[in-house]
């Protein structure tokens, strides 16, 4: 074979492997060692909603015998398109006690893409969040024919007549034969009623079939009227182990969905190897999680089990409230890919920049009037005032009085003395003393001598700061789904911040080597875990071999035969090494689809293949690793785009033709016709037109002509930062150049360019 003998493996003492558990089984433990009453927390408007275990089991009992009572049969497909709340936990977990397949939906996913996973699993049941998402995807359901119930898990107050208003069509109205059947009516989702514009179009099936539509509370209803204590060992004597629970769809290579099968075994294992891996973890409501990730994806998911097996009080939220409800469930285990990491550490960093700029008494004075004034005005707006009386900022000064003010409050005198100020500036050096020692620390090395004294003094003045953003409680920051900087990992561990970092596929069921206790170092992914083998290939590729492989793509046996070798060998598209103290490192990228440092696939080759249709455009990259959006390298072909301008009466030098906005909108047309069909996490956000030419000679090209991405990431290194900065200011086009949506483009006569339409089945859903 093509790697080496040497095979690594998880150190001793480091985690166990527990097989044979099904997923339910997992509920059922913790219910029996760790009844916690507050097991899962939803937030909402008027505060959070608790689950005890007990009543999370009764009700995915009530889900599963309300699904089965749908005459659906073991192993049916179940698709969720639903958010990352409660009623997905009970879904899901009522899913798999009942022997069925769920299949999650990425909400950021595509319709198209959607219905295309409708179809392919030939999903009988889709249970979704609420009606909005309903009325999105409705239109098109005409197109799954096996699709027999709709779920809806949220449903408003006045739900019964709604429920009358999206079913009872009359078919007459939908056929061409008006006299036959006119009267004749239906309880079935009345499809056509929903179609959209972009839809209309279409030719309509005769009758789309019959689809029944149920709220969640219905479902449950239906349930706990079976329930009893020989269905509840029935349904637990249904479902083993080795069952396929759940089919998770990634990006393929050439962006075809690919369905990821895993059994109840593969998560189960996973998730406990994980989690007995962990020193010091407690068990039950000691530890208290804050989860926002979407648990369509498996590395939340395979946490989320963890955390129910461990009896652990698990609090649901959202990203828009994630920072929030941090400091207010103050959590012990926080789980978050690297962008939310690289926006607090930011955040750090610009704080101690703001207060270095802070270096004369005046700057200081500025600073401290701006911060009164913002004051100020927060008081005056939560104090409930007269229209007619108005507070003039203007009259605030040093030392002067707020006489505006006295009509709720005494006099008020603001006078900063110059002990004051020293105060201040003194305050600031601590601050960025604080900073560059937190720079100075690296994961793995026990800080020594004098360093770790002042260590010590630092946590006391500064770093307790950078600990309560996270709530003050935090024992352990999970890191996965895509790689974080070693530098963020070093300075949050300064802090007293312990960051864990997994590596890992969805074909591997999350994480296979994770870094923990002693075998925790920045830049790497430390060391496999319980289970696990690990070996290089000889080009540098990672392998690996485990109970939590996948079984395979689903109807996709010549993507699973790439995938997995005949020896069981999973080969990851991933290069790495093992370093001198035996930790796993990532070093690049094997196969072409990469990843956000939100976690998400971006497959570049559908993006490239459609720009380099042009005539326009000689080769096209996707840049975006460890970023948070894709860009992308255009190099354009300056022969037939010198005769486009010359065509449109632009006759300039090279460099100053890449700039033109005439030709920035015209290659941004290109673009967005390149990013129609695709999520819109995994769209071009910028590009920059490039002076150069890819070849074999000069590396960029293989001799068969494929782009060598990490060559040409190296060769033009600069223009991809140059990409990536102040993307606050400049959203397209190259980094020079201004939105080109905000120029008025005409006033350069630029010829007609033609705007490409994206019809709404390829668009990303509106969550």
């Amino acid at each position: 074979m093509l790697w080496s003998d040497q095979i690594y493996k998880a150190p001793a003492n480091s985690g166990e492997v527990l097989l044979g558990r099904t997923l339910p089984s997992l509920l059922d433990e913790a219910c029996s060692r760790y009844p916690n009453s507050n097991a899962l927390n939803q937030w909402t408007e008027t505060g959070w909603q608790s689950l005890s275990h007990q009543e999370f089991q009764s009700a995915i009992e009530e889900v599963a015998l309300g699904l089965l009572d749908f005459d659906l049969e073991k192993g049916d497909r179940i698709a969720l398109l639903m958010h990352n709340d409660v009623n997905f936990c009970i879904a899901d977990m009522g899913c798999l006690l009942a022997g069925l397949v769920d299949v999650p939906i990425d909400l950021t996913q595509t319709l198209e893409h959607i219905i295309f996973i409708l179809r392919h699993t030939e999903a009988k049941v889709l249970i979704i969040s609420n009606l909005d998402l309903l009325y999105q995807v409705a239109s098109y359901l005409w197109d799954t024919p096996k699709l027999k119930v709709v779920i809806i898990a949220d449903v408003p107050a006045d739900w019964q007549q709604i429920h009358s208003q999206i079913l009872t069509c009359q078919l007459s109205s939908y056929r061409e034969d008006k006299t036959q059947e006119s009267s004749l009516e239906t309880e079935c989702l009345c499809i056509p009623k929903f179609l959209s514009q972009a839809n209309l179009e279409r030719p309509c099936p005769e009758f789309p079939q019959c689809i029944q539509v149920f709220s969640l509370s219905e479902v449950r209803a239906r349930g706990r009227t079976l329930i009893s204590e020989g269905k509840q060992q029935q349904l637990r004597s249904i479902v083993t182990a080795n069952d396929l629970a759940t089919i998770i769809y990634i990006p393929g290579a050439k962006g075809e969905p690919l369905g990821v099968m895993l059994t109840h075994e593969n998560l189960s294992a996973n998730a406990l190897a994980i989690f007995t891996g962990i020193p010091n973890l407690e068990f039950g409501a000691k530890e208290v999680i804050l989860s926002f990730l979407p648990l369509t994806h498996v590395f939340a998911r395979v946490l989320l089990y963890g955390h129910i097996n461990y009896g652990h009080s698990i609090y649901l939220t959202t990203p828009n409230r994630v920072i929030r409800h941090l400091k207010e469930v103050q959590p012990t285990i926080f789980a978050t890919v690297p962008l939310l990491l690289e926006k607090i550490y930011n955040r750090i960093l610009e704080e101690g920049s703001k207060r270095t700029k802070l270096t004369t008494v005046r700057d200081i004075k500025n600073n401290v009037l701006s911060r009164i004034r913002a004051f100020a005005v927060q008081t005056i707006r939560r104090t409930e005032q007269p229209k007619t009386q108005r507070f003039r900022l203007s009259s605030l000064r040093l030392g002067a009085h707020l006489s505006p003010l006295q009509w709720k409050f005494p006099p008020l005198r603001i006078s900063v003395s110059a002990s004051q100020l020293r105060e201040i500036a003194f305050t600031q050096r601590i601050y960025n003393w604080a900073l560059n020692l937190a720079k100075q620390y690296e994961l793995g090395k026990s800080p020594q001598g004098r360093y770790a004294l002042m260590l010590k003094l630092a946590d006391r003045l500064v770093f307790w700061q950078w600990r309560a953003v996270f709530g003050g409680r935090l024992k352990y920051l999970i890191s996965g789904g895509a790689p974080l900087k070693a530098e963020i990992a070093n300075l949050f561990g300064a802090a007293g911040i312990i960051v864990l970092q997994g590596y890992g596929l969805t074909e591997t069921s999350s994480a296979f080597a994770c870094t923990r206790g002693q075998f925790n170092r920045a830049g790497t992914v430390g060391v496999p875990m319980a289970g696990v083998e690990v070996a290089i290939a000889d080009d540098g590729e990672i392998l690996t071999r485990s109970p939590y492989i996948t079984q395979g793509y689903y109807k996709n046996p010549e993507a699973t035969q790439q995938l997995i070798d005949a020896d069981g060998w999973l080969h990851t598209g991933d290069l790495g090494e093992i370093t001198d103290d035996g930790l796993l490192k990532i070093t690049g990228l094997k196969k072409s689809r990469f990843k956000l440092s939100t976690g998400k696939y971006v497959t570049p080759e559908p993006l490239e293949s459609k720009l380099e249709q042009s005539p326009l455009v000689a080769k096209a990259v996707a840049v975006g690793a460890e970023r948070k959006f894709c860009a992308m390298l255009i190099f354009p072909n300056l022969d037939n785009l010198r005769s486009y301008a010359l065509s449109a009466g632009i006759d300039l030098p090279t460099e100053a033709l890449l700039k033109h906005p005439c030709i920035m909108a015209m290659y941004q047309a290109l673009v967005d016709e390149a990013n129609c069909h695709l999520p819109q996490w995994s769209t071009v956000k910028r590009f920059r037109l490039i002076d150069a030419t890819l070849t074999v000679e000069n590396d960029t090209l293989t001799p068969t002509q494929q782009v060598r991405r990490a060559k040409v990431a190296e060769v033009f290194a600069e223009e991809i930062a140059a990409i990536y900065e102040d993307t606050g200011t400049h959203n397209r086009g190259n980094a020079e150049i201004e939105n080109i949506d905000q120029q008025d483009i005409s006033s350069f006569s630029c010829p007609p360019i033609p705007q490409p339409s994206c019809p709404a089945i390829a668009q990303s859903l509106n969550t």
